[in-house]
C-alpha cells in the first residue's frame, strides 16, 4: 500500500538517566504535595491523604534542582527527534531555526484506584507523560482486579466517535483497535501529539504511581507558514 494518510505519530524514549534522578524527583514531588495540602487544611485535624494529587503547571520556575534541569534538557532533546520525525517530508527543505517552549510542566500523584479521566491538552500542538515512579512491572500486574491495566496510560484513536455507529463493518476492522496502552516505567517518556485523548488508567499499588506531564508550543523563527494561504 502506498497511500496512507494522517497517521498518529506516537513516540516513545528512554531517559539513560533515570536511575540516578528519579528518586530526588519521587521524594521532591512527595514533599510538595504534603506541603501544599498542609496550607490549604481549613482546620488543625489531620486530613486523610487523597488518592490522586496534581500540581499547578508551572514546575519550570518552582525547581531549580540539577536532576530536574536533566529531565527537562531530556525532554526537550526527545521532542525535538519525535516532531522533526512527524514532520519529515512536511517542513521546507533546509535548515529551520525552531524555538521550542514548554508552556505548561507539572505532576500528579496517585495511588488507591485514582484516575484521570479522558481528556486532551490545550494551547500547544504536543505533550507528554513521564513516568518517574510506580510498582514493578510483575506487582503491577498481579492487582486482583486491574489487572495488565493497572496504572496504564490508555490512548483513543481519532475515530473513536465514530465506530459505535454505521461506520463500523468487516472493511475497517483496521480502525476497530481503537486503544493503545502504555506501560508505566520509571524512565519512559511517552511523547503524543496534544489533540489525542487519552487517560491514566486506575491504579493501586505499593508505590504512588509519580509522572511527569508537559506541554509543549514549537515555533518557526521565521514564522510558522508552510503551506500557501488558499484565496479567500
Amino acid at each position: 500500500m502506498k497511500n496512507i494518510h494522517w497517521p498518529v505519530p506516537l513516540d516513545t524514549h528512554h531517559c539513560d538517566d533515570a536511575a540516578h534522578i528519579n528518586e530526588t524527583l519521587a521524594r521532591v514531588f512527595s514533599a510538595m504535595r504534603v506541603t501544599h495540602e498542609a496550607q490549604t487544611q481549613v482546620n488543625d485535624d489531620a486530613l486523610p491523604i487523597k488518592s490522586f494529587y496534581a500540581s499547578e503547571d508551572n514546575l519550570l520556575e518552582r525547581i531549580q534542582l540539577p536532576e530536574f534541569q536533566t529531565l527537562i534538557a531530556f525532554i526537550a532533546h526527545s521532542l525535538q527527534k519525535t516532531v522533526m520525525n512527524a514532520n519529515a517530508g512536511v517542513w521546507p527543505a533546509g535548515r529551520m531555526s525552531l524555538q521550542l517552549q514548554l508552556v505548561g510542566c507539572w505532576f500528579q500523584i496517585q495511588n488507591g484506584m485514582a484516575f484521570h479521566d479522558v481528556h486532551t491538552h490545550g494551547n500547544c500542538s504536543w505533550s507528554g507523560v513521564y513516568y518517574v515512579q510506580c510498582d514493578g512491572e510483575a506487582k503491577r500486574v498481579e492487582h486482583p482486579s486491574l489487572g495488565s491495566v493497572n496504572g496504564v496510560t490508555r490512548f483513543y484513536g481519532p475515530y473513536t466517535q465514530w465506530l459505535g455507529g454505521a461506520h463500523v463493518d468487516i472493511g475497517n476492522a483496521y480502525l476497530q483497535k481503537n486503544t493503545i496502552d502504555i506501560v508505566p516505567e520509571p524512565g519512559k517518556l511517552v511523547v503524543f501529539p496534544s489533540y489525542l485523548p487519552h487517560q491514566a488508567m486506575p491504579y493501586e499499588g505499593e508505590k504512588d504511581r509519580i509522572i511527569v506531564s508537559f506541554n509543549a508550543q514549537i515555533h518557526a523563527s521565521g514564522g510558522d507558514q508552510v503551506f500557501n494561504y488558499a484565496a479567500t
